[in-house]
């Protein structure tokens, strides 16, 4: 027993021992020692992060659409700022006293110990000054990134911008891993292909003494990560056609949408007026973006694909005359006379023998009639009921053409435009208390009908596909050997069988051979041209001027909408520059400088 005792006295011994070896040795290296803390204020590790270099774009032709430009931020470390003569980094920076202090207020709010953006995107000249200066501002350093560029200006509405992530969108788990200070897709594809365009961050560590100057990699570049380049994207558009496209618009409002109707990729895609895309690149993103905002002729609104509530006009009646037919309710040889009791006519013509006749002078009484015989087909003794069920058959059909719904273009705001219903009309009047009368101008694309010039680009591609779709996409290729996404590879069938088509195509074509879309006319060229003009009513102002097209008649291989608002009939405005768009598509020319000519003096709006 005596001997445990003495052993229990010999191991508080040693632990006794050890405590006063330990506390001596921290009294030296703490006190005595001044190596380690010389050490500590000398060098410092520093994790710089390395932006990855975002995916570029390019055109169906591999012409560069958006590039990498390098930029330089100046960022700040809270923790490390020591001794601030905030009055001589204003003057450095060039920013006024006040923005300075916030800036640092806003950085220390985010965190203490962690860096964020200071002030961002220097120029070459301007990043080459401040670097100088650094040393003595102790808890500053720059970053260097690449920002968006255009050797281009053309585009921007469909490319979208980046900016700046927001508190907001760092709050939301949907943006997991993104940093303040970040640059994300705000619209259009920067925004629709973002989780393809941005890659992944990597870091370096570096060595650092106290005056901020780097000393070295630290252990070698072990723990460093390489950033990986974003993919890389092939789009579907033509850069020669949309920047002739924008061109021929110069500075008028509407779009010009222009497919490939077997693969249904966008060749063209015109949203006017239109920006330099280059205005959202600089120090004046923030300026150049309220002034668009704020600009009278609504420049930043995304006309394709969110001018949903315009009526389609005439080119409606070629839906019309294809249910019609679907329903067995007319034949290609159907004629109807121009009764102007029922609806004015703003045509001069005879009465039409058949269904071609009719399209070729688009007579608004014989597609009353059609219209008429395809809702009230007697499916219901009570004629407002038998109205509501024609209504909802004829709509049920309509839809299968991309009206009235979303056709899942890549690009955010899609909207999807106005199909009346039965639901609507009941809500306005009740039911039973509305019938063929009271919705009769829906037969030549008026009343409680809004479609978008995208889906107007569709419907040609259904006519020129005798039936079908493909998605409308502008995005050809994800990475340069890639594929679209799999919805942009699958064909959309119509209700409406494929031999229909033919005297309705064949209507279209008389239409530009010698009707009212003669100025869209190619047939100098050998160029079988199908269009129908339209003008949609507008309550604010002049009325809006529309042409859809596809060419060639066989084997097509464009397909096109052109709007333009206030311009008054399709065939004055509408039509040529269709025309002129087709014949540069097909021939990379263009021989018609007299119709150039008209087209760019915009005089077409000066016409009553």
């Amino acid at each position: 027993m005596k001997y445990l005792e003495n052993r229990k006295y010999v191991i508080k011994g040693i632990y006794l021992l050890v405590g006063i070896v330990f506390a001596l040795r921290l009294f030296y290296i703490q006190v005595i020692d001044r190596s380690y803390k010389q050490a500590a204020e000398t060098n410092a590790i520093k994790a710089i992060v390395q932006y990855p270099f975002r995916g570029l774009i390019y055109d169906r032709k591999g012409q560069l659409l958006v590039q990498n430009t390098p930029v330089y931020d100046l960022m700040v470390i809270p923790k490390d700022v020591k001794d601030l003569d905030t009055l001589r980094l204003s003057q450095l920076v060039k920013l006024p006293l006040e923005d300075v202090r916030e800036r640092l207020k806003k950085a220390r709010a985010f965190s203490y110990v962690q860096p964020s953006p200071f002030y961002q995107k220097l120029s070459t000249r301007e990043f080459a000054y401040i670097q100088d200066n650094l040393i003595d501002f102790p808890g500053f350093y720059i970053n260097a990134r690449t920002a968006r560029g255009y050797p281009h200006q053309s585009l921007a509405h469909a490319l979208g911008y980046i900016a700046e992530i927001s508190p907001k969108q760092l709050d939301d788990s949907t943006y997991r891993g993104y940093r303040p200070g970040d640059y994300i897709g705000k619209s259009g594809i920067e925004l629709e292909y973002e989780q393809y365009l941005m890659g992944q961050r990597g870091v370096k560590y570096k060595m650092v003494n106290v005056r901020g100057v780097e000393k070295g990699s630290f252990r070698d570049g072990t723990y460093d990560t390489l950033a990986v380049a974003g993919e890389n994207l092939i789009s579907t558009i033509d850069l020669d056609l949309q920047a002739y496209g924008e061109y021929l618009m110069n500075g008028a409002k509407g779009s010009v949408v222009a497919i490939e109707p077997a693969t249904g990729e966008v060749l063209a895609y015109v949203s006017s007026p239109f920006y330099d895309p280059n205005l959202f690149t600089g120090k004046e993103y923030g300026k150049n973006y309220m002034a668009l905002l704020n600009e009278p002729n609504k420049t930043m609104f995304n006309r394709p694909i969110m001018a949903s509530s315009n009526p389609p006009g005439s080119i409606f009646k070629l839906a019309q005359a294809l249910i019609a037919l679907q329903e067995g309710v007319i034949t290609p040889n159907t004629g109807y006379p121009c009764n102007q009791s029922l609806v004015k006519c703003s045509h001069a013509h005879q009465a039409p023998t058949n269904l071609e006749v009719a399209i070729k002078t688009s007579c608004n009484p014989y597609f009353y009639q059609v219209f008429r015989a395809t809702i009230n087909q007697g499916k219901s003794k009570n004629t407002f009921k038998d109205t509501a069920i024609g209504l909802a058959d004829w709509r049920e059909q309509i839809t299968t053409f991309g009206f009235g719904t979303k056709l899942g273009i890549d690009l955010p705001n899609e909207k999807s435009g106005i199909i009346a219903s039965p639901t609507m009309y009941n809500k306005i009047y009740g039911e039973n208390r509305w019938k063929f009368s009271t919705i009769y101008s829906l037969s030549i694309g008026q009343g409680e009908l809004g479609v978008t010039p995208l889906q107007m680009a569709n419907f040609m591609a259904i006519m020129a596909n005798r039936g079908y779709y493909v998605a409308p996409h502008v995005i050809r290729s994800i990475g340069e050997n890639g594929k679209p996404l799999p919805q942009y590879q699958k064909r959309h069938y119509t209700s409406i069988d494929a031999k229909h088509f033919k005297p309705v195509v064949d209507g279209m074509a008389a239409v530009v051979e010698s009707g009212t879309g003669r100025n869209a006319s190619l047939a100098k060229l050998g160029i079988a041209v199908c269009g129908k003009t339209g003008t949609a009513q507008n309550p604010q102002g002049k009325d809006h001027a529309v042409f859809v097209a596809f060419a060639p008649k066989d084997n097509p291989k464009i397909a096109i909408a052109v709007y333009v608002e206030n311009a008054g009939f399709g065939a004055q405005s509408a039509a040529p520059i269709a025309g002129l768009m087709i014949e540069k598509y097909l021939t990379d020319s263009v021989s018609r400088k007299p119709m150039e000519q008209w087209v760019l003096s915009r005089k077409y709006l000066e016409i009553d």
